[in-house]
């Protein structure tokens, strides 16, 4: 940086101080939620930390949080970034500055996986799983198709293919709870502007979505869309254009579940008042 140049300082999130982040909800078991559970891509973690954005956890109170594209390596997460109570997950990947996800925990997991296991895929630190008694937690942060869709063929045809497998045969084992930003708005619902992004846009090409479809028939669900089946909700919107203020935004981030853990799921709820990122958070409330 010049000497002359003066770095901008960030704006501190809104406060959170009269946001109610409960859930009074039963799940179809009858049973109020004894986990909740969070994801939250916040476009680095430096950035958020200066925005405080950490205030967010300690908040909601999660028992796990996944957060992508924390853009940093586990020995350069800022000190303030270390929260009390949880144990933490870095996968930062190879190169510097790009993509990486995070997990705190409550509790700590029986097992901790980066990667699925294909070199390929992992050189870039989006997947960590965390093996529980009952359930595996898997977040991730699905590579982005690209300006030009330049990655299309790779995530669909490589990336998705290999992913959907790896999550059927970890279901195969115990229940997989998968959260994230999956980069794909699912249905023409799941984004403002359909028609104008299309084919042309990452996130809304068809093979994107159809790769998401295979998924949910390989014996998952969208938790979000299952209980909201016509509401227009967002976890995205473009720093570009004022895009938030707007609300002209796009569902990218999910919680997804396996068929057979459906029933015990009290909500998904997406945090679209709290800010810190171009992402907002994404809940899942569920007992387990």
């Amino acid at each position: 940086m010049p000497p002359s140049a003066k770095k901008t300082k960030r704006n501190e999130i809104p406060s959170l101080e009269n946001m109610q982040f409960s859930c009074s909800k039963s799940n179809k078991e009858g049973k109020p939620p004894n986990l909740t559970l969070v994801s939250w891509n916040i476009n680095g973690i430096r950035a958020w930390s200066e925005k405080k954005g950490w205030k967010y956890i300690l908040k909601e109170s999660p028992d796990i949080i996944c957060l992508q594209e924390t853009k940093c390596s586990d020995k350069d997460v800022p000190p303030e970034c270390n929260l009390p109570d949880y144990y933490t997950f870095w996968n930062c990947g190879t190169k510097p500055g790009y993509s990486g996800t995070a997990l705190y925990c409550k509790k700590k997991p029986k097992t901790v996986k980066m990667g699925i296991g294909i070199e390929k895929h992992d050189d870039e630190g989006r997947v960590i799983t965390a093996e529980y008694d009952n359930f595996f937690f898997v977040g991730a942060y699905v590579p982005n198709s690209g300006q030009g869709l330049k990655r299309l063929t790779y995530r669909t045809t490589e990336f998705d293919v290999d992913f959907t497998k790896y999550l059927v045969e970890l279901d195969q084992k115990k229940p997989v709870i998968y959260c994230g930003d999956l980069n794909v708005a699912h249905e023409e619902i799941d984004l403002k502007n359909p028609s104008a992004n299309r084919n042309k846009t990452a996130g809304f090409h068809d093979d994107e979505r159809e790769k998401f479809s295979n998924l949910l028939k390989s014996g998952f669900v969208d938790t979000f869309r299952k209980l909201n089946p016509s509401d227009q909700q967002f976890s995205y919107w473009s720093f570009r254009g004022d895009c938030r203020s707007k609300n002209v935004g796009w569902r990218l981030d999910y919680f997804i579940v396996s068929e057979r853990l459906l029933d015990k799921v009290n909500d998904s709820v997406i945090r679209s008042e709290v800010h810190g990122s171009d992402h907002c958070p994404i809940v899942l409330f569920i007992n387990i």
